[in-house]
């Protein structure tokens, strides 16, 4: 499979930051084209060098409303027009 049609075949969506996160990245959100949250984080990484990438060490994420937990990143498929969602650590409660 050629770099088109990989591109082709990947899932598009939406990452939403909360919070540091938020601030960390400059947006609220923005979209995402990957295949697993191990690659769209990459990406995420790539786009947003410096702080974001300390924040996300940190985070909590949520896959079309499904808390990821421990669960590997590479293994939690992305849907076509899903939600990331990126949650960093909160405070009080």
């Amino acid at each position: 499979m050629g770099a088109d049609e990989r591109s082709a075949a990947m899932a598009s969506g939406t990452i939403r930051y909360w919070a540091a996160a938020k601030a960390a990245a400059g947006t609220a959100e923005e979209p995402y084209a990957a295949d697993n949250l191990a690659d769209a984080l990459a990406a995420a990484r790539v786009r947003h060098p410096g702080e974001l990438v300390r924040v996300l060490q940190r985070c909590s994420f949520v896959v079309d409303g499904d808390p990821v937990g421990t669960r590997g990143h590479e293994t939690v498929r992305l849907a076509e027009g899903g939600t990331v969602e990126v949650l960093p650590p909160f405070a009080g409660g």
